[in-house]
C-alpha cells in the first residue's frame, strides 16, 4: 500500500457494507486516515497490502507479525469487486504468508455476527480455535468474537491436496 491507495482503500473501509463489521465502526475521515497509515507503514512488523486483480486493486489486508512469526490478519474487498475477488485474495495472501514471509501461523477475528467472513475463513482452511464470549462492545451491545487460525504445516498440506 501506497498513499496513492490511501483514498480507494478508505472508500472502501468506509463502505457501510464493509464498516458493519469492523470492530470499529465509525466512519473514518481522510486525516485519520492518513495518521494511521503513517504510523503502520512505519512500524517494520506490520504489512499493509492491496491486493490487485486484473491489473485492478481489489482489497486490503493489515498483516501484523508478532514474535514467532505469528500474524494477524484483517482484510476487506472492494464492495464492487466480482464474486470470487475474496477467495483470490485470500489464497495470494495465505502464499505471502507462508511461502515469502515464512510464517508458523496465521490468524483472524470475527465478530460472531460476521457469518460471511466465518465461513470465509473456514473455505480457506482456517480452523476455529475459539469463542471469546462478550469479548467486544460496540457502543451499545457486546458480541462474542470467533479466533481463526492456520499453521504453514496446514496451509502446505492444502497445497499438496489441491495439485
Amino acid at each position: 500500500m501506497t498513499e496513492w491507495d490511501l483514498e480507494s482503500v478508505l472508500a472502501w473501509r468506509n463502505h457501510p457494507e464493509v464498516r458493519r463489521f469492523m470492530f470499529s465502526r465509525h466512519e473514518i475521515e481522510l486525516q485519520e486516515h492518513k495518521a494511521w497509515f503513517e504510523k503502520a507503514s512505519k512500524q517494520a512488523n506490520r504489512y499493509l497490502l492491496v491486493f490487485e486483480q486484473d491489473a485492478q486493486a481489489r482489497g486490503f489486508v493489515n498483516l501484523a507479525v508478532a514474535s514467532g512469526s505469528i500474524a494477524e490478519w484483517g482484510f476487506y474487498t472492494d464492495p464492487s469487486s466480482p464474486k470470487g475477488t475474496g477467495k483470490a485474495l485470500g489464497n495470494q495472501l495465505l502464499s505471502y504468508a507462508f511461502g515469502e514471509l515464512k510464517l508458523h501461523k496465521l490468524v483472524g477475528q470475527v465478530l460472531a455476527y460476521n457469518e460471511r467472513s466465518r465461513n470465509f475463513h473456514l473455505r480457506l482452511g482456517f480452523q476455529q480455535e475459539g469463542i471469546l464470549r462478550q469479548q467486544h462492545f460496540d457502543g451499545e451491545q457486546y458480541h462474542d468474537v470467533y479466533s481463526y487460525g492456520m499453521l504453514a504445516s496446514e496451509w502446505q498440506q492444502l497445497q499438496g491436496e489441491n495439485q
